[in-house]
């Protein structure tokens, strides 16, 4: 069984090539099922939303740019909105969770999870060592300093890869190419 790496599947599916299409479907229908299952509070809804995510991802894949940003970040983006559209529809807020804070409904919940995995797939794009650094500085609280040290590397050199690799995420994270 030959693996198809996800740039190719992604570029395929901005081309609209219909094999694509079923390759993002198994690839994602999950991750978008879930996040939807955890904004919607139902299987059913979730189901609904998933459809809808990708009969607007497909609609709207002109829209796409593989170059831009990664298709799954992409894809959730439009569950996002689609699990918004759906609270709108029923003409009702969600409910909210009990276990979590008030402040913290399903809508706060999808959205953190959404941009978590938006960011985790962009520091990975970034590369090396310019991801290491950023993990080490902002999730493991090391000073500039101490990530040179680290990684062997001049201070200057750490403080140039932390202010372009924040200025990549910017610019990839405000990207708002997403059909509603």
């Amino acid at each position: 069984m030959r693996l198809i790496a996800d740039a190719d599947i992604a570029s395929a599916f901005a081309r609209g090539d219909d094999d694509a299409l079923h390759e993002v479907y198994t690839r994602w229908s999950s991750l978008v099922y879930t996040i939807a299952r955890r904004g919607c509070g139902n299987e059913t809804d979730a189901a609904d939303v998933t459809q809808a995510v990708f009969v607007a991802a497909w609609r709207g894949r002109q829209g796409f740019d593989p170059d831009a940003g990664s298709l799954p970040a992409w894809l959730l983006g439009i569950t996002r909105r689609k699990i918004a559209d759906h609270w709108r529809s029923v003409g009702r807020t969600p409910e909210p969770v009990e276990d979590l804070p008030e402040d913290s409904g399903p809508d706060a919940q999808v959205e953190t999870t959404v941009e978590r995995v938006l960011l985790a797939d962009e520091l990975a794009r970034l590369g090396e060592p310019q991801r290491r650094i950023l993990e080490l500085c902002f999730f493991q609280d090391m000073t500039h300093a101490q990530v040179a040290s680290l990684l062997g590397l001049p201070l200057g050199t750490v403080k140039s890869h932390i202010r372009r690799s924040l200025g990549r995420l910017r610019e990839r994270l405000e990207v708002d190419g997403v059909p509603r």
